[in-house]
């Protein structure tokens, strides 16, 4: 028995979808019917995640934002959020270094609003964040586990990193983009939480993914996948490169695997 972990954005699903290719769903489907489990590991939040992606295929659980939030078969396992004080400081040092971002939680998102935004790439993005009905930053504190965050300059990033490094570990998503997420965490403590839980050794984890945060789980798993439309960083770690997301990607690196045969 294999536990089987999927990145989402790019693995699961194409970009600006939110639909699961037909081949993909039904490799999960095989691989889960020949005794697999199969696990979302995302850095989306659960609200992000939601239940149009999660109603298309059946999964045995849900690792969500770089391993703040942890379910298994709907029972909420493990929930990290920023406490008040940390909360406030890190909106605090946003507004010191003017680094625009999206406050991630569980059950709400929050973004900045007219004065709030400092860049001009946050403004080109005002459309977005209106029709996805964003909540305020004054709700925020206390209620967010991570951030989607985007500084203009290396200085307002190297000037969160210097404050709030003891709080705060960050994701380089590349071109002034950060995911930023509390200290010790990512996919790869998601993924010792889950296998601890269940009592599954290492030899049998398998992660698949395409992106810089997913390097975490790939290079913990034992066994690392890279989809063909990868960053440059997580092809170099794969221990396997299957086809794009939009060309049975998914399947073709459950039948390498082998879980998908009977």
């Amino acid at each position: 028995m294999k536990i089987i972990f999927f990145d989402i954005d790019g693995t699961l699903i194409c970009g600006g979808s939110e639909l699961m290719s037909e081949s993909t769903k039904e490799a999960i489907r095989i691989a889960r019917a020949n005794g697999h489990i199969c696990m979302i590991n995302t850095g989306r939040t659960k609200r992000l995640v939601g239940e149009n992606l999660t109603g298309q295929v059946e999964f045995d659980g849900l690792l969500l934002g770089c391993g703040t939030e942890i379910e298994y078969h709907g029972k909420q396992l493990m929930h990290k959020t920023f406490s008040m004080e940390e909360s406030k400081a890190i909106l605090a040092a946003m507004k010191k270094y003017h680094v625009d971002a999206v406050l991630e939680g569980s059950r709400e998102d929050y973004a900045p609003r007219g004065e709030e935004v400092f860049t001009e790439t946050f403004r080109h993005m005002a459309r977005e964040i209106e029709n996805r009905k964003y909540d305020r930053y004054a709700n925020a504190p206390g209620n967010y586990d991570k951030l989607y965050a985007y500084a203009e300059t290396p200085a307002g990033m190297d000037g969160m990193k210097h404050d709030l490094s003891e709080i705060l570990d960050f994701i380089d998503r590349e071109q002034g983009f950060y995911e930023i997420v509390p200290k010790g965490y990512s996919k790869a403590t998601a993924i010792r939480y889950i296998t601890e839980y269940l009592n599954i050794p290492m030899e049998d984890t398998v992660a698949i993914g395409d992106s810089n945060n997913d390097l975490p789980m790939l290079q913990y798993a034992h066994t690392s996948i890279a989809m063909g439309n990868s960053s440059k960083h997580v092809l170099e770690v794969a221990d396997y490169i299957t086809t794009d997301v939009d060309k049975d990607g998914i399947w073709n690196a459950l039948k390498w695997l082998g879980v998908l045969d009977k």
